[in-house]
């Protein structure tokens, strides 16, 4: 909050300058309104970037699967043995889908 008060107080403060060094009024109010706004955008953004990573979901809401997947192109096999979903997309690799080796619903 204190933070857009420095900012716009700066913009005031630097547009009274051009002001009174003979700058058209208009002009230096509206690059005064697009400075205050690029600026606001550009914090804002860079908030974004240093807001914490998410915590990790709680270990009850992954499901318990038991699936085998093989890369077609270079015979890497992947098991998988936890997913968000019962039925989870293969995983890529060697920028292919791997192909499932075993049925989730096998035992």
């Amino acid at each position: 909050m204190f933070r857009h008060r420095y900012l716009a107080l700066a913009v005031v403060a630097v547009c009274a300058f051009l002001v009174a060094r003979g700058a058209s009024v208009w002009g230096v109010i509206i690059a005064g309104v697009a400075s205050y706004v690029i600026i606001s955008i550009g914090l804002a953004m860079l908030g974004g970037l240093a807001s914490p990573i998410p915590e990790p979901p709680p270990p009850g809401e992954l499901r318990k699967v038991r699936m085998t997947f093989q890369c077609a192109v270079c015979g890497a096999e992947v098991r998988m043995t936890a997913a968000a979903t019962e039925d989870p997309e293969p995983p890529r690799h060697c920028l292919e889908e791997m192909r499932v080796v075993t049925n989730p619903y096998d035992d």
